[in-house]
């Protein structure tokens, strides 16, 4: 085994205590990084209710997040380089922890306070752990990032499942379906706390700081291609997530089916977000994922928007194989289209601001068309189009270059 500061560079992991710890540190806080957000869209029912908020003030809930990513992602790869990978992570799970249980409380300041903090601490674990994997795990990068990318959505899938039972079933309340989430990032801050022993991300940063050169990633065409990528993948998950349902609604399918339908959806994508990161990092070239990838978005929207509702299951089982495909070739970007860890954490940043600020525009366009076409067919077409541009960005973003050479 070949070991320099910290970087495992083995063709076969060593399976040490040591890395063990590392490696359930990093399943741990990528199952914190969605399951705070998923666990809200099933119960803004009686979050509303209970707060006595607005329609447009419970939608909002869902775009305060994106924003917050939009907003902090830039600065993340910053601040690890000042304060090294592992203690940003750490003390990002801590603003986690605190702005669960400050949602949780039970009134609208608290609420909006604590989704902001929520969005602010999970927009560091969604840039830095790209660069945590390629700085530790650089023969490995595929199987980590397809560990990292299931466990996040793994996590988010149960999120949404339990929220309502727990409502329901308990005398919890919405609070405590919120609440309960504080426990997973606990859990996470825990295993990860003996990586502060070795906070070796700076001292590496420290040597490679005299070897990079200073490129802005804003410059590079590349860079942009990977971004819009990202974005335009979570534009469609966003707004499908959001709209889907009424969609199928006005086909005549009632609620309860159309729930299931998001259900296969989602339970499609989870082999995707494991298995994609580990092809294509056996690839020098990813676009053949790329198209196959896009044909499926076509195929399902497509399918959706002109068949009846009995064929829906292989549409939503469609879409769900090219969402879980584009967003493991997303977070699999940032790793292959880069030299180094502090390269893939920048490219990370860049992407993931701009690329949510698409995300939060989604759904709003999407409802906005509806309202004034009063049909959906106009709506969907926003689907085909992100598809179509998803396509011409993963083409070059898929190409065999890196943005710095």
């Amino acid at each position: 085994m070949e070991r320099q500061n910290n970087t495992f560079t083995s063709r076969k992991i060593p399976w040490s205590s040591k890395i063990i710890l590392l490696i359930a540190g990093i399943i741990f806080i990528a199952s914190t990084l969605r399951s705070p957000l998923t666990s809200v869209g099933p119960i803004i029912a009686p979050i509303r209710d209970g707060l006595g908020m607005s329609n447009v003030l419970a939608g909002f809930l869902t775009t305060i997040p994106l924003l917050a990513f939009a907003l902090i992602s830039p600065f993340a790869p910053k601040l690890s380089k000042r304060f090294g990978m592992e203690l940003t992570l750490f003390l990002s799970l801590c603003v986690l922890t605190v702005g669960i249980i400050v949602r949780s409380i039970g009134s609208l300041p608290f609420m909006l306070i604590g989704t902001f903090m929520i969005g602010i601490a999970i927009a560091f674990g969604n840039v830095l752990l790209p660069g945590l994997l390629k700085l530790n795990f650089p023969l490995h990068i595929g199987l980590m990032t397809g560990i990292y990318s299931i466990s996040m959505n793994i996590s988010a899938t149960i999120a949404s499942g339990i929220s309502v039972p727990i409502v329901e079933k308990t005398s919890f309340g919405w609070q405590g379906a919120l609440g309960i989430w504080a426990i997973l990032s606990l859990i996470a801050i825990l295993f990860w706390l003996p990586q502060l022993k070795r906070n070796t991300s700076q001292k590496q940063l420290d040597v490679q700081r005299k070897e990079e050169k200073e490129v802005s990633l804003w410059r590079s065409p590349l860079a942009w291609a990977v971004t819009f990528f990202m974005g335009l993948q979570s534009l469609l998950f966003y707004t499908t997530s959001a709209w889907l349902p009424e969609v199928m609604g006005g086909a005549g399918m009632d609620a309860q089916k159309a729930g299931l339908m998001i259900s296969l959806l989602q339970l499609s994508q989870l082999p995707m977000t494991f298995i994609i990161p580990i092809i294509s990092s056996k690839l020098k070239d990813q676009r053949v994922i790329v198209i196959g990838t896009t044909l499926l978005y076509f195929i399902g929207y497509i399918g959706v928007m002109f068949s009846n509702a009995a064929l829906f299951p292989v549409w939503m089982i469609a879409i769900g194989i090219a969402g879980g495909s584009s967003f493991g070739l997303a977070m699999m970007f940032f790793t292959l289209r880069t030299n180094t860890h502090i390269e893939a954490a920048e490219l990370s940043g860049m992407a993931q601001s701009i690329g949510y600020l698409l995300a939060a525009i989604g759904p709003v366009l999407f409802g906005l068309l509806h309202d004034v076409t009063s049909n959906w067919t106009s709506s969907m077409i926003i689907f085909i189009i992100a598809s179509l541009f998803i396509f011409v960005s993963g083409m070059k973003a898929g190409a065999d270059r890196k943005v710095v050479n």
